[in-house]
């Protein structure tokens, strides 16, 4: 059962046929869920896949890096080196949120192995972070741009949960390294994340979509 904080607004587009699969996508700080609603036209998928999309709201909070601004984010951010120093109570109460998301989707009917995590920076280390840490489901993947493995996720080792890493080469607010060396973490504990960069800074480009399509569709069978 979800409680108060737990609860996100979501926004749901729903595909033409009853969805079989479902994707939650996370957004990065200060933007909101309509900022990849796009991408559902931009990703041009099969007609036939039967992908649900949920574009979950962050709540507002204070960001300390931004002078204590409040604005939409799904963690505080500390200071410029993001993965020294993390609010780890902010990464774990995002986390719940999105597991009762994911028992939502369980519950209407959609198989663990057919819901995939997707999001941006501050979102694409929630994702991460909540994807990675599950004991008792098996998610079908998870899709990470241009962001980071936060140091306090639990993960399993071995695991054969697909991982799409996606960074541009010029970015300035989550470094590439950061993004390279989140991909090497979970290669050395066994898994097989799937490492890309572009020519870009801090955002997506149609390449990388291109990219993540392909993916999909090999996650999802089609």
């Amino acid at each position: 059962m979800s409680s108060p904080e737990t609860e996100l607004e979501c926004i749901v587009r729903d595909p033409a046929c009853p969805a079989d699969a479902c994707i939650i996508w996370l957004h990065g700080l200060g933007a909101d869920g309509s900022d990849f609603v796009p991408i559902i036209e931009q990703l041009n998928l099969p007609a036939g896949m039967s992908l649900r999309f949920i574009f979950p709201n962050a709540p507002l909070r204070p960001i300390t890096i931004n002078q204590g601004y409040r604005m939409p984010g799904w963690y505080d951010i500390y200071g410029m080196d993001i993965v020294s120093r993390e609010d780890v109570a902010g990464i774990e109460q995002s986390s719940r949120a999105l597991d009762a998301l994911i028992a939502q989707q369980i519950e209407q009917g959609i198989a663990a192995h057919r819901i995939l995590l997707a999001g941006f920076s501050q979102g694409g280390a929630v994702a991460l972070h909540c994807g990675l840490k599950q004991a008792d489901i098996q998610l079908g993947g998870i899709i990470a741009l241009s962001t980071y493995l936060p140091g306090c996720t639990p993960f399993r080792a071995g695991h054969a949960l697909p991982v799409f890493f996606g960074h541009g080469r010029d970015d300035t607010v989550v470094a590439l390294r950061f993004g390279k060396q989140s991909s090497q973490r979970l290669e050395h504990a066994g898994y097989h994340p799937e490492w890309h960069e572009y020519a870009m800074q801090h955002s997506v480009c149609m390449e990388e979509i291109d990219d993540i399509r392909h993916w999909l569709c090999a996650c999802l069978g089609d």
